[in-house]
């Protein structure tokens, strides 16, 4: 492999190959002065793009590229599958027992973890407050009734997962999920991703911007009747992505804090190895985490074709980001990451003011599904 640095609107480096992927950078920044991205991948563990081009963000920059910080929960959950301290197939309740209350005795690790569980939002309404404390939602949590019958359908649970998962964490490990990333995962592979941005990277962050929706732009976005109840918080508003007390916690679901390179990192470490290392998760694990649990309508956001492995978004006709085996997430101001484990592509594209109307960029899910195209070829 031979990398260049680049001297056009895209600054950084790429692998040779890559010189069609390249120009299509250089021409999304000349089409659009305000466009800032990072974007990021390795194949097969080496390093083949890193570039930030745009006014906003610096190749070390680290911002919150919202729910691509999932990525964090299922790749912990993977290693405790791997460790044997983490069984799917079993009650939620066998380690969290206050999680059974309200007839939840039978809901499964693996509904918890692919948006089954029915657990979107707590009975009253969670704040804040109570969402961004380690325990605090989890405990509200486990008294509520599903909004339906766990395993009957599944709809995303947008912030509410990384308390789950957490809380599941704690009890199996006497560690936070956030304690556990950080000892296990973040600290050990180096890797520029954080939940909860320590007090010396906090002159890195930069916002994100809002996102500007197109004066002809006159559609009506229609969610579920579970839309509103599900984002319905009580009380003071945070903004996930630029509320100090939201990145310093750090949310497993919604508010890490990083580059893209070091999102692309995590996702190549744990899966395909990096610079010759042995991966952290084994083929099989990264099966059991990347199969997909669930296909079809979901019930919070009202859309069709909406699909879930263990945690992670799976490839769809709107989201078309590699073959059958990829797994990621994509944040709602546009940033993007994904793992192919059978094209060897790990990616990830950060952005500081995404299009509208949000969720991944559609410009960052094609690169993905080129980039895997091109390398494997």
């Amino acid at each position: 492999m031979t990398s260049s640095a680049l001297s056009g609107l895209a600054q950084g480096v790429a692998d040779d190959r890559l010189a069609g992927i390249v120009e299509r950078l250089d021409d999304m920044l000349g089409g659009d002065p305000d466009l800032s991205f990072q974007v990021a991948a390795y194949h097969d563990g080496e390093l083949v793009l890193d570039v930030v081009g745009g006014p906003h963000l610096s190749a070390d920059s680290v911002l919150v590229p919202y729910s691509v910080t999932k990525n964090t929960i299922g790749l912990t959950v993977g290693l405790l599958i791997q460790r044997g301290l983490l069984d799917l197939d079993a009650p939620v309740a066998s380690a969290w027992p206050e999680f059974a209350a309200k007839d939840k005795q039978g809901v499964t690790v693996r509904q918890l973890l692919s948006h089954q569980a029915g657990l979107p939002q707590a009975t009253p309404a969670l704040s804040w407050a109570e969402l961004l404390d380690d325990h605090a939602a989890a405990e509200r949590l486990a008294q509520s009734r599903p909004f339906w019958l766990p395993g009957s359908a599944f709809g995303y649970h947008a912030v509410t997962i990384g308390n789950l998962a957490s809380e599941l964490v704690f009890r199996l490990t006497g560690r936070t999920l956030r304690e556990y990333y950080e000892q296990e995962l973040r600290r050990p592979l180096d890797v520029d991703f954080f939940l909860g941005l320590p007090r010396e990277h906090e002159s890195r962050l930069v916002r994100i911007l809002p996102m500007v929706r197109p004066v002809s732009d006159t559609s009506i976005i229609h969610g579920s009747i579970l839309a509103p109840v599900v984002m319905g918080m009580p009380g003071p508003v945070v903004d996930l992505a630029n509320d100090p007390v939201s990145w310093r916690f750090g949310h497993p679901a919604g508010s890490g804090t990083g580059t893209a390179r070091g999102i692309a990192k995590l996702l190549a470490a744990t899966v395909t190895g990096v610079n010759g290392a042995a991966p952290v998760l084994s083929a099989d694990t990264v099966e059991v985490i990347g199969q997909q649990q669930v296909r079809g309508y979901d019930e919070v956001l009202g859309q069709q074709g909406r699909a879930h492995s263990i945690v992670f978004q799976k490839p769809t006709a709107a989201m078309p980001f590699g073959g059958p085996r990829a797994f990621g997430h994509d944040g709602a101001a546009g940033a993007f990451a994904s793992v192919d484990p059978d094209t060897g592509l790990s990616f990830a594209y950060t952005i500081a003011r995404g299009p509208w109307p949000g969720g991944g960029d559609p410009r960052a899910i094609a690169l993905a599904a080129d980039l895997g195209r091109l390398l494997s070829s």
